[in-house]
């Protein structure tokens, strides 16, 4: 039985345990919020059991709204890049260190979207040394050998299953995106910028056929359930720029994900639904809550959304201001968005960029929904300050290190005070020592 179908028989298993120990929350509560299909642990069996593999066995987590929100760092090799290194291996050690990066810095799910260089090792060995959930795109390695309009549907089957049995824990399958959707974006202005999407729209048009995902979603179900991987439905039509945001073509999407979210629980496989993407700020609150709806709760994945299209080198600021929105309004996963978004292939510094602002944005939704215990580390760090105990927000801050290191750029660790201000401008000592703030047991210093 799959997760949802032990949570569903009323069973609470090692993974509902393990993810309501990390939220502080009751395994009854992760079990109820599992079964009724607004919550996903993303946990192939064979992941779980450490695929014979030094660090590959998985340490699940719980994406829904009743835990804390979740990130997602994308990775990956490119053909350009691939192209362009020197040995074969060399670009898949490249992407282990961007994966060890996004886990220190936050991630709590990564995927491969490797394009280029020998996909499946590439994939092993990025499950071989991962403890969070990884995911795949499997059209991707579909196309590495033959192209897209001959694929068949025993092609797409067998990756699929050759995938599963590796590990994956969650694919995103364009299953949504119908025939009848592609007129809808002849008035856009970006027209298809989801690679998945774009390609399956180049099959269904050469083909003359039906979205073979949509058509043998039954078949992919089977293959999911046996191994416990969790359905990422994509989003084939999101846009790509504010001018194309909640038209016909990404609703319409929408609607067959949400008729594929209610299949996908009926046929006990775990889903969660992928959403834009490029969205001004005020249509934020109007697309969650649209999805929450038609996909009856299900877990909304969300790129950003980026609330701007012009800051090219910067959208990793861009997202984290649509992803808090997304977050607070109903979204329960966060894909990051990295420097290099629009660009160039991330890089390790352009990953921690991105899930560092990808990881901003969830907490303060946590904070602002008010989940149990979300302030508390904001308000350690807050007592910290107040006491001028550098050391100890050193330990707290999200990223320490960087903390310590422009702390250092002008002054000791010792000093009660910071280089802004100066000791004698500083207005948390003005206040300490007029008896405005006495922080713990200490008195107001006689300056005289």
């Amino acid at each position: 039985m799959t997760q949802l179908q032990q949570a569903g028989a009323g069973d609470i298993t090692a993974q509902m345990q393990r993810v309501a120990q990390r939220e502080g929350v009751s395994a009854e509560l992760i079990r109820q919020e599992l079964a009724a299909g607004r919550l996903v642990i993303p946990a192939n069996r064979l992941h779980l059991a450490g695929l014979g593999e030094p660090g590959a066995k998985l340490d699940p987590c719980g994406i829904g709204r009743a835990v804390t929100t979740k990130i997602n760092a994308n990775i990956g090799t490119s053909p350009v890049s691939s192209s362009r290194t020197p040995s074969p291996g060399q670009g898949q050690q490249r992407e282990l260190v961007k994966l060890q990066w996004a886990t220190r810095f936050g991630a709590d799910a990564v995927m491969d979207l490797s394009t280029g260089g020998d996909l499946d090792e590439t994939r092993r060995l990025i499950i071989a040394n991962s403890s969070v959930p990884i995911g795949t795109v499997p059209i991707y390695s579909m196309i590495a050998a033959k192209a897209v309009e001959d694929l068949t549907y025993d092609d797409i089957l067998a990756e699929v299953s050759a995938q599963a049995l590796q590990g994956v824990d969650f694919f995103t399958i364009h299953a949504g995106l119908l025939r009848a959707h592609l007129p809808l974006v002849g008035n856009r202005k970006m027209g298809i910028v989801s690679r998945g999407g774009s390609l399956l729209a180049k099959w269904m048009v050469h083909n003359g056929r039906e979205n073979p995902m949509y058509e043998m979603f039954d078949e992919l179900s089977a293959i999911l359930r046996e191994h416990d991987v969790t359905y990422s439905l994509g989003d084939g039509l999101r846009p790509g720029c504010l001018a194309d945001a909640s038209d016909e073509a990404q609703f319409a999407e929408l609607d067959t994900c949400g008729e594929l979210a209610a299949r996908a629980r009926q046929a006990g496989v775990q889903v969660m639904v992928e959403g834009p993407g490029h969205i001004p700020f005020d249509q934020i609150q109007m697309n969650v809550a649209r999805q929450q709806q038609i996909c009856d709760g299900a877990p909304f994945y969300v790129l950003g959304p980026i609330v701007t299209d012009v800051f090219a080198g910067c959208d990793h600021i861009t997202s984290a201001i649509g992803a808090t929105a997304a977050a607070y309004y109903g979204a329960s996963f966060l894909c990051y968005v990295t420097p290099a978004e629009h660009l160039s292939l991330p890089t390790p510094e352009d990953v921690k960029a991105g899930c560092i602002a990808c990881k901003i944005a969830a907490h303060a939704a946590d904070v602002a929904r008010g989940l149990p215990g979300a302030r508390k580390w904001d308000d350690e760090i807050s007592d910290a300050r107040a006491e001028f105990d550098w050391q100890k927000q050193f330990q707290l801050a999200f990223d320490g290190q960087t903390a310590r290191a422009i702390r250092q750029r002008d002054m000791d660790d010792d000093a009660d005070y910071c280089s802004m201000c100066g000791k004698e401008w500083c207005a948390l000592r003005i206040s300490r020592d007029i008896g405005l703030k006495i922080p713990s047991a200490q008195k107001p210093q006689d300056r005289t």
